[in-house]
C-alpha cells in the first residue's frame, strides 16, 4: 500500500471541506459594503446573508443523486466549479438579484460537497487510518474558515470597493481544486457497485491496499449481496434503521450544541457579555484559532482514541464549559475575559469531538449501497438544525436572556452525553464492510 498516494488523493478531496469553510465565513467581511452598496432592505439584508445556507440545505439534499448517478469524482468537479463561478459571480456582480443566484450556487457546491468528499475519502481510506483521512476534510473546513477570517482582514484595508476582492479570491483555490481533481482517481467501491468495473477497481484498491486488494474486492461484493437481501438498496428500510437514527440523532446533537450560534454571532455574545466591539473581534479571531488547533489535534487522536471515547470527553467538556456560560449570565459577572475563556473552552471540547467526528462518523456507517443517501440524509439534518439554530439564536437570548439560552444549551449536551453512552458505536478499524456486523447498541 502506498500510503503518500491514498493521504494526497484524501488530501485533494479534502480541499472541498477548505472551500466550504472558506464560502462559508467569507460574507462575514463583506456584508455590510454589500448591504451599503445597494441600499438593501433589512429584509434583502436578511436574505443575502441566509441566501448560500438555503442554497447549501438543498445541495445537501440532492447530493446523493449527482455522487451515485455520476460518480464522487465527477460530482466533485461539479463542486469546484460552483465554487469558482459563484466567487466570479459575486464579484463581478452589478445587480443584487445577480449576486444573490451566484451566492445560492456557491450555497449549493457547500452542501454537496459535505456530502460528496466525506464519502469518496471513506471509500478509498484503509480501516486503521480512515478516521484522521476523513477528519482532514473538517480540518479543512476549519481552516477556510480561518483563512476567509484573515483575507477578509488584509483585504479589507482597500476601500470600500474591496468586498468585490474578499469574494472573488475564492476563484483562485477553486481553479486548483479543479485541476487537482484530474489527479485523482474514481472510487473504487462506486465503479465496482455502481458500474460493475471489478478491473479497474481491483487496479485502484491495489494502491489502497496492497496485496488485500483482491480480498478486499470479493469482501465489498459479498457485503452488496448481504445487503441488498435485507434493504433491497434503500436507504429507508429495516436493515438501516440503526444507522439512520445514528446519523439524524448525531447531526441534531452537532447544532443544538450552539456550535454555529456562537461561531455566527460571537461579537454579539461578547458584546453581552459587556466587551467593547474591538475586544469582541479579537476574541473572535480567538474562538476561530482555538477551533483550528483543536480540530488539528482531533484527526491526529481519532484512529488511536477512537470516535466514541472523544464523543465522551467532548461532551463532558462542552457540558462543564456551556454551564460556566450560563452561570456567568445568571450571575452577573460577565465583566472581563471570563465568558472569552468559557466559550473557547466549548469550541475547544467540540472540536476535539463533534466537529472531527461527524462527517467521519456519518460517513462510516451505512453499507456500501445507500452510503451516499444516508450521508445526504445526516448532512441534510445538519444544514437544516444550523438553519434553524441561527434563526431561532437572537430571538432566544433577546426572550430568554443568555443564562437561560445556554444553559438549553448544556442541557442538550447531557442528551448527548447519553445518546454516547448508550448508543453510539465504536467504528475504529473496521472496516466499511464489517461496520454492519459491529452495529448492535451498548
Amino acid at each position: 500500500m502506498n500510503k503518500n498516494t491514498v493521504l494526497a488523493w484524501s488530501f485533494v478531496v479534502a480541499l472541498g471541506g477548505f472551500l466550504f469553510g472558506f464560502d462559508t465565513a467569507v460574507i462575514s467581511g463583506a456584508e455590510k459594503a454589500v448591504q451599503i452598496f445597494w441600499s438593501l432592505s433589512e429584509f434583502q439584508h436578511g436574505l443575502t446573508m441566509a441566501i448560500a445556507l438555503i442554497g447549501t440545505v438543498i445541495g445537501a439534499a440532492m447530493g446523493a443523486y449527482p455522487s451515485d448517478k455520476l460518480g464522487r469524482k465527477t460530482t466533485l468537479f461539479l463542486v469546484a466549479a460552483l465554487y469558482f463561478f459563484s466567487a466570479i459571480g459575486t464579484a463581478l456582480a452589478q445587480d443584487w438579484n445577480i449576486f444573490i443566484i451566484f451566492r445560492f450556487l456557491g450555497g449549493i457546491g457547500v452542501g454537496v460537497s459535505s456530502v460528496t468528499a466525506p464519502i469518496y475519502i471513506s471509500e478509498i481510506s484503509p480501516a486503521k487510518s480512515r478516521g484522521k483521512l476523513v477528519g482532514l476534510f473538517q480540518f479543512n473546513v476549519v481552516l477556510g474558515i480561518l483563512v476567509a477570517y484573515l483575507s477578509n482582514y488584509f483585504i479589507g484595508q482597500g476601500g470600500e470597493e474591496s468586498w468585490r476582492w474578499m469574494l472573488g479570491v475564492q476563484a483562485f483555490p477553486s481553479l486548483i481544486f479543479f485541476i487537482l481533481i484530474f489527479f485523482v482517481p474514481e472510487s473504487p467501491r462506486w465503479l465496482l457497485l455502481h458500474r460493475g468495473k471489478k478491473q479497474e477497481a481491483t487496479a485502484i484498491m491495489k494502491k489502497v491496499s496492497g496485496k488485500q486488494a483482491e480480498q478486499d474486492i470479493e469482501l465489498i461484493l459479498k457485503n452488496q449481496e448481504k445487503t441488498q437481501t435485507k434493504g433491497e438498496g434503500r436507504l429507508f428500510s429495516k436493515a438501516n434503521k440503526l444507522p439512520i437514527m445514528l446519523a439524524v440523532l448525531f447531526a441534531i446533537f452537532n447544532q443544538v450544541s450552539g456550535i454555529n450560534a456562537i461561531i455566527y454571532y460571537a461579537p454579539r455574545v461578547f458584546e453581552m457579555a459587556g466587551l467593547g466591539a474591538q475586544s469582541s473581534l479579537l476574541s473572535t479571531v480567538g474562538i476561530g484559532l482555538v477551533n483550528f488547533i483543536f480540530t488539528l489535534l482531533a484527526i491526529n487522536f481519532i484512529d488511536k482514541v477512537g470516535r466514541r471515547k472523544l464523543m465522551f470527553i467532548g461532551s463532558i467538556g462542552m457540558i462543564i464549559a456551556l454551564s460556566l456560560v450560563s452561570y456567568a449570565f445568571f450571575s452577573g459577572v460577565i465583566e472581563g475575559m471570563a465568558v472569552t475563556i468559557y466559550l473557547m473552552l466549548f469550541i475547544a471540547f467540540f472540536a476535539l469531538s463533534q466537529g472531527a467526528v461527524i462527517w467521519v462518523f456519518i460517513s462510516e456507517i451505512f453499507p456500501n449501497d445507500v452510503r451516499a443517501k444516508g450521508q445526504t440524509l445526516g448532512s441534510l439534518t445538519h444544514w437544516v438544525m444550523a438553519a434553524i439554530i441561527t434563526f431561532c439564536f437572537p430571538a432566544l437570548t433577546e426572550l430568554l436572556g443568555g443564562g437561560y439560552t445556554f444553559l438549553i444549551f448544556a442541557g442538550c449536551m447531557v442528551l448527548q452525553l447519553l445518546y454516547v453512552w448508550k448508543l453510539m458505536p465504536e467504528t475504529k478499524g473496521k472496516s466499511l464492510e464489517d461496520m454492519g456486523d459491529t452495529m448492535p447498541l451498548h
